[in-house]
């Protein structure tokens, strides 16, 4: 099968012709039909991985997927053959990833069905982004007309987050630069979404919405020790990108580092609120699997939202 491949770390990943896995016990072999870049891919082929986690040459990258059931392993439940799923591979080592025409993953845990009316692209773009969006706003226990603070609103992430803070009634700022960047945060949702730009005096900025500071932060992108000044005595941060606490040490807030729980609940919940319009996925561009290359270098490039790679 073709598969976007990594042969050694630090590398540009390539298209290449690799196996095709067998699923083992407990698994389903999975014919993908689109697949999406993620930071953790970017991480993955400059090597930042490399002594945390296992990896296994050639490396296939990918950690989303959407398509559908080909083949279970011994003892894999709950799925069938021609069932469409999507999700996020969950292994505990690197090399049968899904920027691949078929990918092997675990029946109980990283994988759900696609819902009606849920789009293959939007399902295969889902997973990763949306579930690191939702376990941070869980995280920082985010209430109604609290202010929250995404940094880092441009990417996958967290043009998720905006929209599911604003559905939870919250009072979102988004950083983004202004022009195109700050029209498409500003896009996504129809809740009103105060836009700053990072490039700028960016406390001044939130300060000037927020006197006091703001109740929390997701810390997507940018210096997470600046946006810790701008939260309220006693408010909360929440990072994927390793802030912690004793970062901040000093200051009157909570740091909580979240790595994205990709189980079969939260994935069924992301979908059906994609499902049902409540959740937009932000795919703005899509590539074909022999051009996945490409779409590894736009993403590194800083392309808004999502990118898709169609791979079947």
């Amino acid at each position: 099968m073709r598969a976007l491949v990594l042969n050694e770390v630090p590398s540009s990943p390539a298209v290449a012709e690799v196996g095709v896995p067998r699923p083992e016990a407990g698994e389903l072999l999975v014919k993908v039909a689109v697949s999406s870049v993620n930071g953790f891919d970017a991480a993955t082929a400059a090597g930042h991985l490399r002594g945390l986690m296992e990896h296994r040459f050639p490396l296939v990258v990918g950690k989303d997927f959407a398509g559908t059931v080909e083949a279970l392993g011994e003892g894999a439940g709950g799925f069938a053959v021609g069932d469409a799923v999507f999700g996020v591979i969950m292994k505990p080592f690197l090399g049968t990833g899904s920027l691949a025409e078929y990918v092997t993953v675990s029946a109980g845990y990283g994988v759900a069905h696609v819902p009606a009316g849920l789009d293959i692209k939007d399902a295969g773009a889902l997973g990763l982004a949306g579930t690191a969006a939702f376990d941070s706003l869980t995280t920082l226990d985010v209430a109604k007309d609290e202010t929250v603070l995404v940094s880092g609103a441009t990417g996958g992430v967290g043009a998720l987050a905006v929209q599911l803070a604003a559905a939870l009634g919250a009072r979102v700022i988004a950083t983004a630069r202004p022009g195109a960047e700050a029209g498409f945060v500003s896009g996504l949702t129809d809740a009103e979404v105060a836009v700053v730009d990072f490039t700028g005096d960016l406390a001044a900025q939130v300060r000037a919405l927020a006197p006091e500071g703001v109740d929390a932060v997701m810390h997507l992108a940018g210096d997470g020790v600046q946006l810790a000044t701008l939260v309220k005595p006693g408010g909360r941060m929440a990072s994927t990108v390793g802030l912690t606490q004793e970062a901040v040490t000093g200051q009157d807030v909570t740091v909580h580092g979240v790595m994205a729980d990709a189980n079969a609940q939260t994935l069924t919940t992301l979908a059906e609120k994609a499902a049902s319009g409540a959740l937009r996925v932000p795919v703005t561009a899509t590539f074909p699997l022999e051009q996945a290359a490409e779409a590894f270098a736009a993403f590194g490039a800083g392309a808004l939202g999502k990118i898709a790679v169609t791979c079947s």
